[in-house]
């Protein structure tokens, strides 16, 4: 799955993907893909873009621990930096970023933004588009070597509902010809 750690419908997603993950038996990898890099040079709204530099201070937050930490410590810190974010509705990332860091069991060094790492950011951002194309957001997932953005879920999907919902995707991923499917939204993140 790629994530970026600002988006709520990324956040529900790694709920439902970690339920079903636990139950079903199989491992999650937990990548990284930016809104910021996916919306650079895009015309849109400015009050969504004022979020960019989050969306990127974040990702290269995730990117920086993945190497220097390793992969196993990605779930721990995107589970600690969104449950402040979304379910806390913490908004300041000076106190969340630290907090997250402890938590994580990850150095407090981690918190100085740095360009370091931003070519491999780019490259796990890539992988997503390249799977899935440039018109999606994120979350992005991959089934069997098929990846689709979303499934975007509110509130996230438990019990059998998750396992169905698993099932449906895992069926559409098995059909080469299958490629969208959509609704309109009627609600917000339901934490």
């Amino acid at each position: 799955m790629w994530f970026d750690p600002t988006c709520p419908w990324a956040w529900m997603t790694s709920r439902w993907l970690g339920e079903v993950a636990e139950v079903r038996g199989f491992d999650v990898d937990w990548r990284v893909m930016s809104l910021a890099v996916l919306n650079e040079g895009r015309d849109l709204p400015a009050e969504y873009m004022e979020k960019m530099p989050r969306s990127m201070r974040l990702t290269r937050l995730v990117i920086a621990a993945r190497e220097t930490a390793g992969q196993d410590k990605v779930k721990p810190l995107y589970d600690a930096l969104g449950t402040r974010l979304h379910p806390g509705r913490e908004s300041d990332l000076d106190v969340v970023i630290p907090a997250a860091l402890e938590e994580a069991g990850l150095p407090a060094e981690l918190a100085v933004e740095t360009d370091q790492y931003d070519d491999l950011l780019r490259a796990s951002h890539q992988e997503a588009i390249d799977l899935v194309g440039d018109e999606v957001g994120t979350p992005v997932i991959s089934v069997d070597g098929t990846a689709f953005f979303g499934p975007v879920v509110s509130p996230a999907p438990t019990g059998d509902d998750a396992l169905k919902l698993f099932d449906g995707i895992v069926a559409a991923a098995s059909v080469e010809s299958f490629f969208e499917l959509k609704r309109s939204r009627t609600r917000g993140p339901q934490f």
